[in-house]
């Protein structure tokens, strides 16, 4: 038996599942790296290739099939010429372009930092 979504209260807006809107991590990075190699006009073969990657895997990867590791990734994108933080960063672009939105973690500035990037010396 499957446990029934809860119900909003009488008055009370119902609860948006976050989870819901926005998408898999798999998914924004596998479709990073077929963005950026059809972009560079390479075949999946050629980058899975100079990756060191199997091919069906590489097109599971970019297909958001597969959950891969860090290592399969910085390969992925070495091959593609992209260091493991520039696919990362690129990720989080389309995560932000896909949600619409971009939110600062409580205690931390616009640049991620404890301070918002304000530094004091003395």
């Amino acid at each position: 038996m499957r446990p029934q979504p809860a119900r909003p209260e009488p008055g009370h807006p119902p609860r948006r599942d976050p989870a819901a809107r926005e998408p898999l991590w798999r998914d924004l990075v596998g479709d990073v790296l077929r963005r950026e190699r059809l972009a560079q006009e390479r075949t999946l073969k050629d980058v899975a290739d100079a990756a060191r990657i199997s091919m069906p895997y590489l097109s599971e990867v970019e297909r958001g099939r597969k959950e891969a590791s860090s290592e399969v990734l910085a390969a992925a994108a070495h091959a593609l010429g992209l260091g493991l933080g520039d696919l990362l960063s690129l990720a989080h672009e389309e995560l932000t372009r896909v949600t619409g939105h971009s939110r600062t973690l409580p205690g931390r500035g616009p640049a991620g930092t404890p301070h918002g990037g304000l530094c004091l010396a003395a």
